[in-house]
């Protein structure tokens, strides 16, 4: 008999986003030594059978949508070989797309020479998001490190609910019949674009990286305190800043870029919770340029202090969604959500810090590694930023050409002259 997952709310509206984005988020962390590989497949395999959705395809009847567990073996997720050049080998395998119908829902890589060895990993965002892929990464590094030094039988990786109402727990029943009513549409709606080409059918996927070394990061950061602003505060402002000089928007125009929740921050733990999918969006607007960076950071801190306040904060929306695909067919559903759901032209995904001994292996911390969010379709942009040690990775996922990656490496010079110029405390 067929073995069924059920499609919970956060998998089905990725799914919908199919027309915006491939939907993959992925991972690369460089390591100075060699990763056994006979020790990395055992971990696999053990948390891939206690994350079933993992090995599932997703299955749309058009009347309703759910998840086929399959089997599989671990050479259908895991791919080893020698290159003499880690980064491209890297680059190419984490532009690689999964459908939704796939068999397995993540791909692993290891690429290794005699300078050391970089573990990638892209996975369907359907199945998680990147707070619970950061989880998941940290649970299989830990899990690598304890079956080869201890012993220990990788099991450790949580399983449970999947369901995007575990964010209403642990509320009081008053609480939680007020998050419940929240059927307000709080989508974006603003016309101003990232400055992409037209779509071509010759466009193919690209991550264009920036990094900002640990020096500069840590001065930005002691900068960000004396502003009264969080680094996530800095990054947006600098992101509005540099669109603006980049587009060349009016001064006095308002603008709007969406940036990534984490709902988990309504629960107090995550325990009996499975790997799963916890983010919503906040709309950060502010109602012109400002005359400078530091006006524009003010409008920023401003905007993001609004939705801080809010103790529903992300919620706003979900039972209307709940609504649509609980009442109507599958097709019918996205039909009417589409009518009434914006897709973001312009957001941020701050994923935070990957914890550096967390993602050691044996003993051997990552020498360098990323995450970042999906390759959006044009006009669509996401920025997503995470740090490891102290050290800031800015990342762009585009399906684009050459004049693309031009225009996204300019974005990051003015990013990067700007988060200067915060640093500083003064214009130049």
């Amino acid at each position: 008999m067929e073995r069924k997952l059920t499609a919970e709310l956060w998998d089905k509206m990725h799914y919908l986003f199919r027309g915006f984005n491939d939907r993959m988020v992925h991972v690369a962390l460089y390591y100075d030594t060699k990763i056994n590989i006979e020790a990395l497949k055992t971990v696999l395999l053990c948390f891939i059978e206690k994350a079933p959705v993992l090995h599932s395809s997703f299955i749309d009847t058009k009347l309703t949508a759910h998840w086929k567990v399959n089997d599989y073996t671990i050479d259908d997720v895991l791919t080893v070989s020698e290159e003499a050049d880690l980064q491209s080998a890297a680059d190419r395998f984490l532009t690689q797309y999964i459908e939704p119908d796939a068999p397995v829902q993540i791909q692993v890589a290891v690429f290794y020479n005699e300078t050391g060895s970089v573990l990638c990993i892209v996975e369907n965002h359907m199945c998680m998001d990147g707070g619970d892929l950061k989880y998941f990464v940290r649970a299989l590094c830990q899990g690598y490190t304890d079956y080869i030094e201890k012993g220990i039988s990788p099991l450790n990786l949580r399983n449970g609910t999947r369901s995007y109402d575990a964010v209403y727990r642990d509320f009081s029943r008053r609480e939680k019949k007020m998050a419940q009513n929240l059927y307000k549409n709080v989508c974006a709606k603003d016309d101003h674009r990232f400055p992409l080409t037209e779509n071509s059918l010759l466009d193919q996927s690209f991550i264009a990286l920036r990094k900002i070394d640990a020096d500069r990061f840590a001065v930005l950061r002691k900068a960000g305190k004396t502003l009264g602003a969080t680094v996530n505060d800095l990054l947006v402002a600098a992101y509005f800043y540099s669109l603006y000089e980049l587009a060349d928007y009016g001064e006095n125009e308002s603008v709007t870029i969406s940036c990534a929740i984490d709902l988990r921050r309504h629960l107090k733990d995550t325990q009996g919770m499975g790997i799963t999918n916890h983010t919503a969006f906040m709309q950060c607007n502010i109602p012109r340029r400002g005359k400078d960076i530091f006006e524009t950071l003010e409008y920023t801190k401003q905007s993001v202090e609004r939705f801080k306040k809010d103790q529903f904060m992300g919620l706003y929306g979900l039972p209307l969604l709940k609504f649509g695909y609980s009442i109507l067919p599958q097709t019918a559903a996205e039909g009417v959500i589409k009518l009434g759901y914006s897709n973001p032209l312009l957001a941020m995904s701050n994923i935070g810090v990957l914890d550096s001994e967390g993602y050691s292996l044996c003993g051997h911390a990552p020498t360098d590694g990323f995450m970042t969010g999906a390759v959006k379709y044009k006009p669509f942009a996401l920025v997503s930023a995470t740090s490891l040690n102290g050290v800031l990775t800015l990342s762009m996922c585009v399906r684009g050409n050459d004049e693309d990656k031009r225009i996204v490496n300019r974005f990051f010079d003015l990013m990067e002259r700007n988060l200067q110029i915060l640093s500083d405390g003064k214009m130049q």
